[in-house]
């Protein structure tokens, strides 16, 4: 089972300037909630329990927003806005969060080995937060889809949507063998192809499940892709050694690392969860 979920998040948030220069982007809320909540909620919907985050300089916020702050509580306490910390203590109360600073930018694998200690010899999900995921209705939240196939597959396995061709450069893409509506077996992952080199336009989201054998690996990963240490290459790696899943989720993403996409996330939650939650 999986127990486990690593937060990379050491970035700077330079698209968010000058708003980030002082606080993390992760910590900017959709609607009434940090970017990051969501995540943490999604995982430990999912049975995710215990949660390591590689953080940075700066970073302070979310190891705050992560702890009680009996201040706040004390100057609340017995009014109605009390209700509004009940999903940030009910999460504190249930599980546990570790952290540990990756000290030098050296790309998304790199930032998963530097989690190795938070999260052992254990199979763990990654979530990149600036991924915003919802699911359909009906269906579990994206990372308990995953968790449910790697009950079955035992194996790691990588979240992925269908992009515009000429969006495969912000992505990594894959190609695979169809086993079932949805899924995947990969043969060649490639990071941030020109469209014209792309294999498909099946591109990795920030959802994943890996095996522990994956640090073994990233230790010798060498550069890829800008000079860092790239999380595809590790796992091309091990998809060519055993088995990588590709899984075609069920929901809807939005890039919460743009403008454009933060906005559009804040709008549907506003008109879809939040205003609901109210009425």
């Amino acid at each position: 089972m999986i127990r486990k979920c690593l937060f990379p998040v050491a970035g700077y948030g330079t698209r968010f300037l000058p708003a980030t220069k002082a606080m993390p982007k992760e910590i900017l809320p959709i609607v009434n909630k940090p970017l990051v909540q969501y995540g943490v909620e999604e995982a430990s919907e999912a049975g995710v329990h215990e949660f390591g985050f590689v953080t940075g300089r700066g970073k302070r916020a979310l190891e705050d927003h992560f702890d009680i702050s009996f201040e706040l509580e004390h100057q609340i306490a017995g009014s109605g806005k009390e209700d509004l910390l009940t999903s940030i203590r009910d999460l504190i109360d249930n599980n546990s969060f570790a952290f540990t600073r990756q000290n030098e930018m050296k790309g998304l694998g790199h930032a998963i080995l530097t989690g190795q200690n938070l999260m052992g010899d254990s199979p763990f999900a990654v979530i990149l937060a600036d991924d915003f995921c919802v699911p359909e209705k009906g269906h579990d939240g994206v990372l308990a889809q995953m968790t449910a196939l790697y009950n079955q597959f035992r194996c790691s396995i990588v979240a992925i949507e269908e992009v515009p061709a000429d969006q495969t450069h912000k992505y990594g893409v894959i190609a695979g063998e169809p086993m079932k509506d949805g899924l995947y077996r990969i043969t060649d992952m490639v990071e941030k192809p020109n469209p014209e080199d792309a294999p498909t336009n099946l591109a990795i989201i920030g959802r994943y499940i890996l095996t522990p054998d994956i640090f073994e690996i990233l230790s010798r990963t060498e550069p890829g892709k800008g000079g860092e240490i790239q999380i595809t290459d590790a796992l091309l790696e091990q998809a060519k050694n055993g088995c990588v899943l590709a899984y075609q989720f069920k929901g809807r993403r939005f890039d919460c690392g743009s403008i454009d996409g933060f906005v559009e996330a804040t709008n549907y939650v506003y008109e879809n969860i939040y205003k609901e939650g109210k009425s």
